[in-house]
């Protein structure tokens, strides 16, 4: 089975956030159990472009309204991935260091949807499943189907992944002359609540949908932007697949962010030499717990309330923990956080940034893992908390759901809270330090959410029989 996974992300090519860790790790596997998986992005100016080596695969031509434009698909030439990576160029458009935040993200994404339909228009032959994920590639169902110039292509099943049902590309009627001449019979597929709606559209065209864990498919049809109506009507063809995550990246015993291995039976010295040299590089007491966030600073992810619930818990709690932050996003909440450092010196640091090698060297460090998040699909940072021996302290939602079990019940090994609220988050801050005080018991959930298997190989199951269905 040949399969081409259409995608603004992947990892370590360009990466805003778990979407780019999907699309970097469910390709290869795909490949090993025996099948032909191919990502297909935007060629991005990226550190990633030019220390590999490329090929131009394909030169041609598109149309976007008015604006006929020149297109190079060029492959990665030594498969460091573990699959054919092709990259998309577009002079003006696609060539830029940032992956989102342009005034003119609608062409840029539109323009490369279009010229990956040409694209496949020149192949000789069909591949058996076009993949897209989230709405930066879901108006391709439709161009494959209702687009004159593209009809032959219609047989090809066609799959979209939601990631976050929050973000849906809307644009405005006037920008439906940018979509190539196609069958005007078919604006409602294109149409909600007035505008063109590209999620919409994939998930009413695309042959299977579906999201990055179960619970996320049943909040959709209450709590999806405004889509609700259309999941509740369209759940005939949507499942909800847990990711995975790519083991052999995520691995305590051999990550080469870490000067510390350790493994399962190990953990308690391993972990302990990681926290002692994280708490040295920022001044924190390694004697303490270690609580850390590391995310995108954003309402989602509920950082609004970390300022208060980290005051409220070191009042709460004083000097019981150490606190360890590392994420960007919105000014208000950096600056609020990182005048906390100023407020508790010995007890609180924040990074205001990304950074791939310190959030491995958190995870291996740290005691306890937040996620207070009003919204999470599916959250890979609590599996890869599971993975190095941290205790997940998470909100009862999405992915999060599916993936912790409370400590209070049978075999449990995190810490789950109802709410999004300061006053939840410092009430479960509470409940990890009581944890952290029986030694016994925590050492125990230590290295029993180490052994929890969640690799991707059940998960490229659970895909094919999607593509199959």
């Amino acid at each position: 089975m040949e399969i081409i996974h259409l995608s603004a992300e992947c990892y370590p090519v360009a990466k805003a956030g778990g979407l780019g860790d999907v699309v970097g790790a469910l390709p290869k596997y795909q490949n090993q159990a025996g099948d032909i998986a191919k990502v297909v992005m935007p060629m991005y100016r990226t550190k990633f472009l030019y220390a590999n080596e490329w090929t131009v695969d394909f030169k041609g031509q598109a149309q976007m309204g008015n604006w006929q434009f020149d297109y190079t698909i060029i492959k990665e030439s030594q498969n460091k991935l573990g699959f054919d990576l092709y990259l998309v160029d577009i002079n003006g458009l696609l060539d830029r260091q940032k992956i989102y935040g342009y005034d003119d993200d609608t062409e840029r994404f539109t323009a490369f949807q279009i010229a990956v339909v040409d694209w496949l228009s020149h192949w000789e032959h069909r591949p058996d499943v076009v993949h897209c994920h989230d709405h930066h590639t879901a108006l391709v169902p439709f161009l494959l189907q209702h687009c004159y110039a593209y009809r032959h292509l219609a047989s090809i099943k066609t799959i979209l992944t939601i990631h976050n049902g929050q973000y849906q590309g809307w644009m405005g009627w006037d920008k439906s002359v940018l979509i190539p001449s196609w069958d005007l019979w078919k604006r409602g597929l294109l149409d909600w609540a007035g505008t063109i709606n590209p999620l919409a559209a994939g998930v009413r065209c695309a042959h299977k949908v579906t999201t990055v864990s179960p619970s996320y498919m049943a909040e959709l049809k209450t709590n999806a932007n405004g889509l609700e109506k259309l999941f509740e009507y369209e759940q005939g063809k949507c499942v909800g697949i847990l990711n995975g995550i790519d083991n052999a990246v995520w691995d305590p015993a051999t990550d080469g962010y870490l000067t510390h291995h350790f493994n399962r039976k190990t953990v308690q010295k391993g972990k302990l030499a990681n926290k002692s040299s994280l708490c040295q590089e920022f001044g924190l007491d390694p004697n303490l717990p270690l609580l850390v966030f590391i995310g995108r600073l954003v309402g989602e992810k509920a950082a609004d309330l970390l300022p208060e619930a980290f005051h409220q818990a070191i009042y709460r709690f004083p000097q019981k923990a150490s606190y360890l932050v590392l994420g960007s996003g919105d000014t208000q909440v950096e600056w609020s956080l990182q005048q906390m450092g100023q407020l508790y010196p010995g007890q609180f640091s924040t990074v205001i940034g990304y950074n791939e090698g310190l959030s491995h060297r958190m995870y291996a460090g740290a005691d306890f893992l937040l996620m207070p998040s009003r919204v999470e699909p599916c959250g890979l940072n609590q599996l890869y908390a599971l993975r190095y021996g941290t205790l997940p302290i998470v909100r009862n939602t999405g992915g999060l759901r599916d993936t912790v079990i409370d400590l209070g019940d049978w075999e449990g090994y995190g810490i789950r809270f109802d709410q999004a609220s300061v006053d939840d988050i410092v009430y479960s801050i509470g409940r990890a330090l009581e944890a952290y005080a029986d030694p016994t018991h925590f050492q125990w959930m230590r290295q029993h959410m180490m052994q929890i298997d969640h690799s991707w190989e059940s998960t490229v199951e659970s895909y094919r029989n999607v593509y199959l269905s």
